[in-house]
């Protein structure tokens, strides 16, 4: 997919077959006609040597399931999901949820 930014529009454009058929899910996610289109929201960091992944949030689109894994805090955190960016106080020995289908990531 080629990114091309000009000032305050970024224009996606695809390269494959696969790419069109996302873009085109996005497009029918994010942009509603009738009222207000939803606005995509950074989340987490984009550190390329990292990384190479950009995650952001639809708002308005409610965030996948959290439910209980078989790990367990170490000692009292706050873990977040990456992908939908929520966020839960744990104390030691509780079980580390998993959110949008893996496990949340340690905040600290």
């Amino acid at each position: 997919m080629r990114i091309t930014i000009d000032r305050n529009v970024v224009e996606f454009s695809p390269e494959t077959p696969g790419e069109t058929a996302e873009l085109e899910v996005l497009w029918r996610v994010v942009v509603d006609c009738v009222k207000d289109s939803r606005r995509l929201t950074p989340i987490g960091e984009y550190i390329p040597m990292k990384a190479n992944t950009a995650r952001f949030v639809i708002e308005g689109v409610p965030g996948g399931v959290t439910d209980a894994s078989y790990q367990a805090a170490v000692t009292a955190c706050t873990v977040y999901c990456q992908i939908c960016n929520k966020y839960a106080n744990l104390k030691e020995g509780d079980s580390i949820p998993n959110c949008c289908g893996r496990p949340m990531e340690n905040l600290e």
